[in-house]
C-alpha cells in the first residue's frame, strides 16, 4: 500500500507541473497596452489624436503648432518652429515642440477652438485645459525667448547704468521698467507683459541711482529704441494692464504709419490694436506727399489704440482690400476705420485729409459717435423672380428674419472660384424648393454688402434663418452638394415643425410685398 501511494506522488507533480505549462502567458500576466507611436520631423513631435495624451504625459513643456500644409503662413512658420525646436532640444530637454495637422485633426481643432493658421499653444504638467496662447511669434529666436521667459525669469534685473546701456544698444528696440520697489501689482503686470513680447529684450530695476540717471521718478515703462527713449508709460494704481502695455509696445515694432503689403499684412494683424484707420490713395499722386505728412502727424496722438495704415491704390495686389473696403477709383483719397472684432467700418465724413479731420474722426470713433458705414447694393428690380432670390445690405433682414419664411442664404464672393463653381448647384437648390411657400433659397454677394446681423466667415459660406418668432441663425458645416444641402434643410425643418407658431401663414407674395427695410441714420452709406 505504501509503496502505491509513492508510485502516485510523482503522477501529482507532473500533472500539476503539466497544468501550469498549459496556462497562457496572457492569463499568467497581464500585458501591458501598447503605447501609441509618436514620429519626429526635424526634432519636431508629429502628433495626432491618438497619441496627443502620450505626448502630454511624457512631456513637462509641450509648445504645439496647428498647422494647415497648403497655407503660406503655416509653411513659412513650421520652418522657423522646427529650427527654434533643433536649437532648444540639447540646451533644454524638458522643452518639446510638436505640430499638428488639422485638416484630418478635427476633433483637436474642434477641442482648442482653432480658427486661425497657424496657432502655437503651449501646454505645461500635462494638462489639456486652458493652454497658454503664443500669439504674434513668426521667428526661430522669438519662439525661444517666447519659452525661455514662459519657463523662467521674464525680464533681467538692472543694477547698474553700463547693464542698461548694453541692453537698450544691443536692439533696435528695448524695454526697461523702472521701479521704486521690485514687487507689487505693477512689477507683476510688467513682468507678465515680457512673456508676450519675445522680440525684445526686457530689463527691470529698482536703483535710486539708475532711476536718477535717467530722470525717471515714477515707475514707468519706457521704450527705447536704438538707445534713444522713444515712449514713457506710467505705472501704478491699475492705470495699464498687460494687454494695454503689450499693444503699446508691439506698435513700435512698426512704424507710426506702416504701408499695407504682403510683407507687412502679417506684422500688420500680429500687434493687438483692433482698431485700424486706412487711408487709400495713390503713392503717385501729387498731393501725396501733403496728404501722407498730415496722416503721419496726427498718429503719434494715437499710438496704441488706433493703427494708422496706407494703403497704395495703384498697387493691383491690394485689389482684396479695395474689394472689401467698398473703395472705387472716384472715391481716393479715402479714410475708413474698421474694427476688426466686430467688423465694423466707419467713414470719414470729411473729404479733405488734414491733421484736424484726422484727429476728430478719430477722436469721434474712440468716444463712439462717429456713424456706422454700411454699403449696400440697390436692390434689383427682378431680384425675387428667380428660383434664388438675390439679396442685398438693403433687403436682407426683412426677407431673412420673419416669422413664417426659413431662409437659406449662400454668402458668396464673385471673384472666388469655390463659389462660382457652386452657384449652379445652389440654383438647382432653388429650382428643387421653387414651389415651396414657407422656403426661400437666396444668395447675397458679400463684398458689394454689409450685413451686420450674421457673422462673418471664408466664403462661400452657407446660413439657415428658420421661420419664427425668434431671430435665430443656423451655419451649415455639411458638404457642398445638391443632396447635402437638401437634407440639411429638410431636417431643420423637421425640428422647427413643432415649435413653429400657430397661425394662418403668410407665403412669398406677402413677404416680399413688405416696403423695403429703410437704412437707418446711424448706418450711413
Amino acid at each position: 500500500m505504501m509503496m502505491h501511494h509513492f508510485f502516485l506522488l510523482p503522477l501529482l507533480f507532473l500533472s500539476a507541473f503539466l497544468a501550469v505549462e498549459s496556462i497562457s502567458p496572457s492569463e499568467r500576466k497581464p500585458r501591458k497596452a501598447k503605447l501609441p507611436k509618436i514620429r519626429k520631423e526635424n526634432s519636431v513631435l508629429l502628433l495626432k489624436k491618438s497619441n496627443f495624451d502620450r505626448a502630454l504625459k511624457e512631456t513637462k513643456y509641450l509648445l504645439v503648432e496647428f498647422y494647415v500644409p497648403l497655407s503660406q503662413a503655416s509653411q513659412n512658420a513650421s520652418k522657423e518652429f522646427a529650427e527654434a525646436a533643433r536649437l532648444l532640444k540639447k540646451e533644454a530637454p524638458r522643452i518639446q515642440f510638436g505640430k499638428i495637422d488639422v485638416t484630418d485633426q478635427h476633433d483637436l481643432r474642434k477641442e482648442f477652438n482653432i480658427q486661425e493658421f497657424p496657432t502655437v499653444k503651449f501646454f505645461v504638467d500635462g494638462i489639456r485645459e486652458a493652454p497658454i496662447d503664443c500669439k504674434g511669434v513668426r521667428q526661430a529666436s522669438a519662439f525661444i525667448t517666447w519659452i525661455k521667459r514662459q519657463t523662467g525669469p521674464s525680464t533681467v534685473l538692472i543694477n547698474s547704468t553700463h547693464q542698461v546701456e548694453a541692453i537698450i544698444n544691443a536692439d533696435d528696440l528695448a524695454v526697461i521698467g523702472f521701479f521704486k520697489e521690485l514687487h507689487g501689482d505693477s512689477v507683476e503686470v510688467f513682468r507678465e507683459t515680457a512673456k508676450d513680447v519675445p522680440e525684445m529684450p526686457f530689463g527691470m530695476t529698482s536703483s535710486e541711482d539708475i532711476r536718477a540717471h535717467y530722470g525717471i521718478q515714477l515707475n514707468a515703462l519706457v521704450v527705447f529704441k536704438k538707445g534713444k527713449p522713444v515712449h514713457n508709460e506710467v505705472l501704478g494704481d491699475g492705470r495699464r494692464n498687460k494687454l494695454d502695455l503689450t499693444r503699446i509696445i508691439k506698435t513700435f515694432t512698426l512704424d507710426l504709419v506702416t504701408e499695407y503689403n504682403l510683407e507687412t499684412s502679417v506684422k500688420i494683424f500680429d500687434v493687438p490694436v483692433e482698431n485700424h484707420i486706412l487711408l487709400f490713395i495713390p503713392t503717385s499722386s501729387k498731393t501725396f506727399n501733403t496728404t501722407y505728412e498730415n496722416y503721419k502727424s496726427a498718429a503719434a496722438e494715437f499710438r496704441g489704440k488706433i493703427m494708422f495704415v496706407l494703403v497704395n491704390t495703384n498697387e493691383t495686389r491690394n485689389g482684396r482690400i479695395f474689394e472689401y473696403f467698398r473703395i472705387r477709383e472716384v472715391d481716393v483719397p479715402a479714410v475708413r476705420i474698421l474694427n476688426l472684432t466686430s467688423q465694423e467700418k466707419y467713414k470719414m465724413p470729411a473729404d479733405e485729409v488734414t491733421v484736424e479731420n484726422i484727429r476728430q474722426f478719430c477722436q469721434s470713433y474712440l468716444d463712439g459717435k462717429a456713424k456706422l458705414h454700411l454699403s449696400s447694393e440697390e436692390v434689383a428690380e427682378d431680384w425675387d423672380k428667380m428660383p434664388v432670390k438675390v439679396l442685398v445690405g438693403k433687403n436682407f433682414n426683412r426677407i431673412v428674419f420673419n416669422r413664417t419664411t426659413t431662409v437659406f442664404v449662400m454668402f458668396y464672393a464673385p471673384w472666388s472660384y469655390e463659389c462660382r463653381k457652386l452657384l449652379p448647384i445652389w440654383d438647382e437648390l432653388g429650382e428643387k424648393y421653387q414651389s415651396h411657400e414657407d422656403v426661400i433659397i437666396a444668395k447675397i454677394d458679400i463684398t458689394a454688402n454689409d450685413v451686420l446681423s450674421v457673422e462673418m466667415d471664408r466664403y462661400p459660406f452657407f446660413r439657415l434663418f428658420p421661420a419664427g418668432p425668434n431671430i435665430q441663425e443656423v451655419p451649415y458645416a455639411g458638404e457642398h452638394n445638391l443632396e447635402a444641402f437638401s437634407e440639411f434643410l429638410e431636417e431643420q425643418m423637421k425640428m422647427k415643425a413643432e415649435t413653429r407658431e400657430k397661425g394662418p401663414s403668410r407665403g412669398m407674395k406677402e413677404v416680399f410685398s413688405q416696403k423695403e427695410t429703410v437704412i437707418t441714420e446711424k448706418e450711413e452709406l
